[in-house]
């Protein structure tokens, strides 16, 4: 089924992960990658992380073939010198630009057509260790959530978590960026904060928090835009 995707629209395809995937869907699945997928995808120590993985692949490959005519198979991909995940063919003068999470039960994956975007997501019952905010976050960030009642300042981390996530992996540029230069404030929508040397401009960067339908699992969407944009949240099932 053909699938349009407008200069203004960012599309979040999402699906929530069975667990454990059945033998049959497994093969099916590992016969759409290259060799060197599959290489990868056998190297994973914990059936967790292969099926995340292989799930991850098979989303992206599913939905690039929804706006453009070419089977899941035939999708070939590279990185950027920093390490983020770029398409290397398309059939069409226009090339979808992508970001994939995923976390236990859920993988999601943001697509647009000339915007740069990031996506992350994680499970709320995961382990949480605020220790890693007052360590890395921004001063802002931390008072906040000092400030926050106990009950509730692990779902804060993970809403700043998710965002800062986000918006690094929009920049295609990894843990190479400072966290504490870079402060989240939350409301809806959320807004970002720079520290001088970041050498950013806040006004460039839209934030989303859509709601999939699942209770314990938090997504962030960042898109660098001079526009309006709007979110489109999509299920694929697999």
């Amino acid at each position: 089924m053909e699938q349009s995707l407008p200069p203004d629209a960012v599309h979040v395809w999402y699906t929530l992960a069975p667990r454990p995937l059945a033998e049959e869907a497994v093969a099916t699945y590992l016969a759409l990658l290259t060799p060197e997928e599959r290489a990868r995808y056998e190297r994973f120590r914990f059936e967790k992380d292969r099926r995340q993985s292989l799930l991850g692949k098979v989303l992206v490959r599913n939905v690039l073939s929804r706006y453009l005519p070419m089977p899941p198979e035939a999708w070939r991909f590279s990185a950027t010198g920093n390490g983020k995940p770029i398409l290397a063919n398309s059939p069409s003068s226009w090339v979808p630009r992508f970001n994939l999470a995923h976390t236990e039960g859920l993988v999601a994956c943001a697509f647009a057509r000339d915007l740069e975007v990031g996506i992350d997501v994680e499970n709320r019952e995961r382990a949480v260790n605020l220790d890693v905010a007052r360590r890395f976050f921004a001063p802002a960030e931390v008072a906040y959530l000092e400030q926050a009642p106990e009950q509730r300042r692990e779902r804060i981390f993970l809403l700043f978590w998710t965002l800062k996530e986000a918006y690094i992996k929009a920049r295609g540029m990894g843990l190479s960026l400072p966290l504490e230069q870079f402060a989240f404030t939350l409301g809806d929508p959320p807004r970002i904060s720079f520290e001088p040397a970041m050498k950013d401009d806040p006004a460039s960067w839209g934030f989303f928090l859509p709601q999939v339908p699942s209770p314990v699992h938090q997504v962030a969407v960042a898109v660098q835009c001079e526009r309006d944009v709007r979110i489109e949240l999509l299920e694929m099932d697999l």
